[in-house]
């Protein structure tokens, strides 16, 4: 049986890329924050492989917890970390506290466990590693700019550690997944299209984690978005 850690796990992505894993023989130790913990919405498919934890990105020393969490729940092995947290925030004129909120969930938060999992793979010779970015990481938004700004960040953090996968020659690998809209608490009652529901979210991602994807985006026809936004001249992307 492999081990899985999925931070972020209990809701929307995270939650469906459990379920995934789950049927396909890992045990998984999912994250959320205390308040999803102990609400205990979540319905997992196959509860007898996962156990749920407590993990704030913004207050907890994430090294610290992900360490216990291999140490004693997982026999000191892990094999694939998924690092599914995130806050988004439309710029209402919210300022830089709210921002920066965001920012240490999803630039801090992520460096940390991204950093933490590459440490222990290396150490151990082998892992996988799998940060849940976004469309977003390939422009930027005048509505949520902290939000579009840290996906790239996450995007190019992946691409850094990928390269020095490569060059360590050990059997690490680094996944980038940038979903497009998808069906999760955080976009109930938006106005989108393509949108893909959770379940389909868990099955491209899983399918990204099993043939060591470097890149993929969920669903895959947001690829082509991607595609014509960054072929976009400036002067247009400054209208958008």
């Amino acid at each position: 049986m492999k081990h899985a850690i999925v931070v972020g796990g209990t809701s929307g992505i995270g939650h469906g890329i459990t379920d995934k894993l789950l049927e396909n023989n890992y045990k998984v130790i999912v994250t959320g924050t205390r308040a999803c913990v102990e609400s205990q919405i979540y319905d997992f498919k196959k509860s007898d492989a996962v156990e749920v934890e407590c993990l704030n990105c913004i207050e907890d020393d994430i090294s610290k917890k992900l360490e216990t969490f291999v140490n004693n729940k997982l026999n000191g092995s892990l094999d694939l970390l998924v690092y599914s947290a995130g806050i988004g925030n439309l710029n209402k004129n919210l300022g830089h506290q709210v921002e920066n909120r965001a920012n240490k969930v999803n630039v801090l938060g992520f460096t940390e466990a991204a950093d933490w999992s590459y440490r222990f793979f290396e150490k151990q010779a082998y892992g996988h590693f799998v940060g849940i970015t976004s469309l977003s990481a390939v422009f930027g938004s005048r509505v949520a700019p902290a939000y579009h700004a840290a996906k790239a960040y996450q995007a190019s953090y992946l691409e850094g550690l990928r390269q020095k996968a490569h060059k360590s020659k050990k059997p690490i690998y680094i996944t980038d997944v940038r979903p497009g809209f998808v069906d999760t608490p955080l976009t109930k009652g938006k106005k989108m299209f393509w949108v893909a529901s959770q379940e389909k979210a868990g099955r491209q991602i899983y399918s990204m984690i099993k043939n060591k994807r470097k890149v993929g985006y969920v669903s895959r026809r947001w690829s082509i978005i991607a595609f014509i936004i960054k072929a976009l001249p400036s002067f247009i992307r400054n209208r958008m």
